[in-house]
């Protein structure tokens, strides 16, 4: 298996919810206007410390692309997604960039978004897209 080397991020670092492994800075989100199932997601220009899983065409809000789930490389938990392909040329701008689901990550200040047994989101910020 090998030995997991892990890089540490410095600045305002948003980590993985389950094991705090330092996943993007604040400073390279791109949009917070984006969604997924549980809820606000961020698109990133980087991430560390994640691996890529299968690619697959997905159909989302903005149209066709070609994605691949990406996971926390300490603990394996699937965090977001990164676009590898987008069939629109409007939505080119996503190609190599990753989106975290807010559900999965802690926040600079160590705040965590969830979703209430009511269904109602609770924390985080902004609106909705792909």
């Amino acid at each position: 298996m090998g030995r997991l080397f892990v890089v540490n991020l410095e600045g305002k670092i948003y980590s993985c919810k389950h094991c705090k492994t330092h996943l993007a800075l604040y400073e390279d989100i791109i949009s917070k206007s984006f969604h997924c199932k549980h809820g606000k997601a961020y698109l990133f220009n980087k991430v560390a410390n994640v691996s890529t899983g299968v690619t697959e065409e997905r159909m989302m809000m903005t149209g066709k692309h070609t994605v691949a789930d990406i996971f926390c490389v300490s603990c394996g938990s699937i965090v977001g997604w990164r676009y590898e392909t987008a069939h629109e040329k409007s939505q080119k701008y996503k190609e190599g960039k990753s989106v975290l689901e807010r559900f999965k990550i802690s926040g600079p200040d160590g705040s965590n978004y969830w979703v209430s047994s009511h269904g109602r989101h609770i924390g985080g910020s902004d609106a909705d897209e792909a």
